[in-house]
C-alpha cells in the first residue's frame, strides 16, 4: 500500500543551571509520490489510493501556495496531512524538504513535477523560530543557535561549539 509516513518526535530538555525545561516537536514525513492516473491504469483500491494521495498533496501545495502569498488564511484543514503538519509550517517552526528524483527520461515529467513543487517550497518564508518554554509564553523568546548557551538572566552568551561525550 503507497500512503505518506509521519513520524512525530517530541523532545525536551532542561537547563541544569536554570531548572528551565524546553520542550520540541519534530515531524519527519516521507510523501507519497503523486501519481498520474492516465499512466498508471489503476483501477478499484488502487485508483482510489492514488487519488486520496493527490488529493492530500495538491493540499499541501495549496498550504505552501497560501503561505507563499502571506495569505490572511492558510487551508490547514483540507487535508489530514495539513492538519497534522500545520504547527510544522506555522511561522513559528524551521522546515526541511528534500526531494527525490528519477534521472531517467521516462520519469521526466514527474521530476520536472517534483522539482516546481520544490521552487513553490522554497519561496516560502516561515519566519524566525521560537523557543518553547514549559509553562511560558510560548511565542515570547527566539530560538537559540545550535550549541548557544544562554545565561540565567535570558542573556544571549556565544555560540558553543557541540562537544561529543565520550
Amino acid at each position: 500500500s503507497r500512503s505518506h509516513l509521519v513520524l512525530t518526535v517530541y523532545v525536551d530538555g532542561t537547563n541544569k543551571a536554570t531548572g528551565i525545561k524546553t520542550i520540541g516537536k519534530m515531524n519527519l514525513v516521507d510523501l507519497a509520490g503523486s501519481e498520474r492516473l492516465s499512466k498508471s491504469m489503476a483501477t478499484g483500491d488502487r485508483l482510489k489510493e492514488a487519488q486520496a494521495i493527490n488529493k492530500s498533496l495538491s493540499a499541501l501545495g495549496n498550504v505552501i501556495a497560501g503561505l507563499a502569498q502571506k495569505n490572511s488564511h492558510i487551508p490547514y484543514r483540507d487535508s489530514k496531512l495539513t492538519t497534522v503538519l500545520q504547527d510544522s509550517l506555522s511561522g513559528d517552526s524551521k522546515t526541511l524538504m528534500f526531494v527525490n528524483i528519477r534521472p531517467s527520461g521516462e520519469h521526466q515529467s514527474e521530476t520536472i513535477c517534483s522539482l516546481n513543487f520544490a521552487l513553490r517550497v522554497r519561496s516560502v518564508e516561515l519566519g524566525q523560530a521560537k523557543k518553547h518554554i514549559e509553562g511560558a509564553d510560548r511565542r515570547s523568546s527566539p530560538s537559540p543557535s545550535i550549541g548557544s548557551d544562554d545565561g540565567a538572566d535570558g542573556s544571549r552568551k556565544t555560540p558553543t561549539p557541540l562537544s561529543r561525550k565520550k
